[in-house]
């Protein structure tokens, strides 16, 4: 049978409806599997900003009786002279079964008396009643409400109405108030306050549809998406910029989607780009328009969550334009205003503006951040990057600057750009303007890094000065706390210096800042675990090849992120995977003989390989083969062809294989033992330089 439930709420923040449609979704469907209600099924979910929703198929109608096998007391105990005694009685009665159905089994403890219990199986709709409210109140929300005085429930936002079928049965599931039923609503405006009944699960989108609410996230995402494509061809030679999380965003604000085109004055057109997509972007979720060059165009286009009368089109055109003029004016005045203050006398100014309270005011913040960017950039430069360090001087001296400007006050998400614009604008010079711009960047782990080496020096020395300065406090992230956003900081520098040619690495960083050594040691961890975060999450790589990259060198994210693409290139060939298994064994052995001070009982590797004492065939030839190849190996490092250096490594797998057939390592001959755990150690010294092949995960 299929099963539809419905949560009808007020109406939910659209940053939080995805998140939480897939975990109810999750939960409904690991309820049911794991009260024996589904195998294999058919769910998917369903949102608007007044409803949440899945349909799952293949839903049982009840459990299947299940069966337990329980041991009781020995037999010794259970009966006496063959006649069940007390402690049978009792255990037949546990088991729910007659005393004459016991059985006896044997156990390497004796014998036993046995029964098979027989559970039976629950409705779907008992289970549903008494489990389902304790899922829907596990969902995660970022901000709970309480909306009932005196009731324990709480949850994003009131809850309205409930929807539960399997089949055609109404599952009567309590929560917020409300009873389940086979009621849901349609939209607000258009159909009205009349309830929408569901006959049966399967019919419920097209019920919705019909009472003007698409409940299908994807369907209202494309219908936005072509009415924005047919409404931009009613304006010549313009396109709609496109949008991802504008698009995103009207999806789940909106039950029933229409699009409309509005202009704005080109005058407006003097003041910035950024600032103008803002306001239309941020402040009033309208889509920018641009022409054919990609340049700014004076019109937007809104998202209305209705399907308006061509009247009444109009009448929202214009107010939308009025809104949007005042903002644009506002944004213009600002402008304005703040250039009667150049960037230089503005940094006196943040004198005043407090970074943190025991770190001092962002004035203090800019002269860590110049001496910081300064150190690197020599560093930089010495090793031949093509660098201007008197306009990095002047950047990182003015980098802050522009938080004492009205612009950056009103749009606060614009810090940075603003500095940047204001910088060009007075004229200091491409090169500080485009540091200045950028240095907050990348704003997260998908966005670009600065496009300069100026910006991209910049960024990393003021987000290594927050890092080191709040670890120094002890304000380190703990669990999902972060409130000084030091992981996105984290995440910045390693995602610069991985995808930039900055001649830098992880450690070089950490000892600009000149944090204590013991700061320090806190901040090479971090940096670890955002470096595997970076590896896994961002560039897609297995766990295991994260950890193997890592594990042979990881202060060089770059080198890392390199060697990482080169084992995933090679990993799934058939002697890499047998090399790797051969490694990890090697490694095993090694730690073996060294464990619980095992060393000082002879047992320890030969300070090198004694040719003489390899007296078994396969041996010698393993090193034979591990000396030739280790030349070959070195040098493909060294020019950083990691595949052909793995490729290679992977050619070695003949020798190794021979040498575990027909050798013990942990030979009773002290010195020929001694030697083979030395001829296994330089293996594995030689040749794991890119990855440590003992973590990668391999059949078997």
């Amino acid at each position: 049978m299929d099963f539809l439930f419905e949560i009808g709420l007020e109406e939910v923040p659209a940053r939080m409806i995805a998140s939480a449609e897939a975990e109810l979704l999750k939960r409904v469907t690991a309820l049911l599997t794991r009260e024996r209600l589904i195998s294999t099924t058919t769910a998917k979910s369903f949102s608007t900003p007044r409803r949440l929703a899945v349909l799952i198929s293949g839903v049982a109608a009840r459990q299947e009786d299940e069966a337990e096998e329980l041991v009781g007391p020995t037999t010794k105990i259970a009966y006496k002279d063959g006649v069940p005694g007390p402690a049978a009685i009792a255990f037949a009665r546990k088991a729910g079964i007659p005393v004459e159905d016991l059985r006896t089994i044997q156990t390497p403890k004796g014998e036993y008396i046995a029964a098979t219990a027989l559970s039976p199986g629950r409705s779907a709709a008992e289970v549903l009643t008494a489990e389902l409210p304790k899922e829907i109140a596990s969902i995660y929300w970022a901000k709970n409400m309480y909306w009932r005085a005196g009731k324990p429930e709480k949850f994003v936002r009131p809850v309205r109405w409930l929807l539960a079928l399997l089949g055609t049965e109404i599952i009567p599931i309590e929560f917020g108030g409300y009873t389940a039923g086979r009621l849901t609503y349609g939209h607000r405006v258009l159909h009205g306050a009349a309830p929408v009944a569901i006959d049966a699960p399967e019919t419920y989108a097209a019920a919705l549809e019909a009472a003007f609410v698409m409940p299908d996230v994807g369907t209202r995402r494309h219908t936005i998406r072509k009415a924005l494509d047919r409404v931009c061809r009613t304006i010549p030679d313009a396109r709609w910029r496109e949008d991802h999380d504008l698009v995103d965003k009207m999806t789940h604000m909106t039950e029933w989607p229409s699009v409309i085109a509005g202009d704005f004055d080109p005058t407006y057109l003097t003041l910035p780009e950024e600032v103008l997509v803002t306001v239309m972007r941020d402040h009033q979720n309208y889509f920018a328009v641009e022409d054919t060059s990609e340049k700014l165009a004076p019109h937007f286009l809104a998202v209305l969550n209705t399907a308006p009368t061509p009247e009444a089109a109009q009448t929202i055109r214009y107010g939308n334009a009025r809104v949007l003029r005042a903002r644009f004016n506002d944004a213009r005045f600002f402008w304005d205003f703040d250039q009667r203050t150049p960037l230089s006398d503005r940094v006196a100014l943040l004198e005043n503006v407090t970074f943190q309270k025991d770190l001092g005011s962002y004035a203090r913040k800019s002269e860590r951040i110049a001496v910081l960017a300064a150190r690197l950039g020599t560093m930089a430069k010495e090793r031949w990057l093509v660098l201007d360090l008197e306009a990095l001087a002047t950047a990182a001296r003015l980098c802050k600057a522009d938080l004492t400007a009205e612009l950056v006050k009103e749009f606060t998400e614009l810090q940075g750009e603003i500095g940047g614009l204001y910088a060009r604008h007075q004229e200091l010079g491409d090169t500080v303007a485009d540091a200045i711009y950028d240095h907050y960047r990348p704003l997260s782990t998908d966005g670009r890094i600065p496009h300069t080496a100026e910006g991209q020096l910049l960024a990393l020395a003021d987000k290594a000065d927050s890092i080191a300065g709040m670890f120094s406090l002890g304000l380190e992230p703990t669990g999902s706390k972060d409130p000084f956003a030091l992981r996105r900081a984290a995440n910045g520098i390693v995602k610069i210096l991985a995808e930039s040619n900055l001649p830098l690495i992880l450690r070089e960083v950490i000892e600009a800042t000149n944090a204590s050594p013991e700061v320090a040691v806190k901040m090479h961890s971090f940096f670890a675990e955002r470096s595997e975060f970076y590896l896994r999450e961002v560039r897609e790589q297995a766990y295991d090849v994260v950890k193997a990259v890592l594990a042979a060198g990881s202060e060089d994210i770059r080198d890392a992120a390199t060697r990482a693409d080169a084992v995933t290139a090679v990993r799934d060939s058939e002697d890499f995977a047998a090399v790797s298994a051969a490694f990890k064994r090697m490694k095993n052995i090694l730690a073996q003989a060294a464990q619980n001070g095992i060393w000082e009982k002879g047992i320890a590797p030969a300070p090198a390989v004694d040719e003489s004492l390899l007296t078994d065939p396969s041996e010698q030839h393993l090193n034979t083969a591990a000396i030739h190849l280790a030349r070959r190996v070195t040098g493909l490092r060294a020019a950083k062809e990691y595949i052909g250096a793995l490729e290679a490594i992977a050619t070695l797998r003949p020798q190794v294989d021979a040498f575990f057939d027909a050798v013990m390592v942990m030979d009773p001959n002290e010195a020929i033992r001694a030697n083979r755990l030395a001829l296994l150690s330089r293996v594995l010294t030689d040749f794991s330089g890119i990855a440590d092949f003992s973590e990668i995960v391999t059949a078997g």
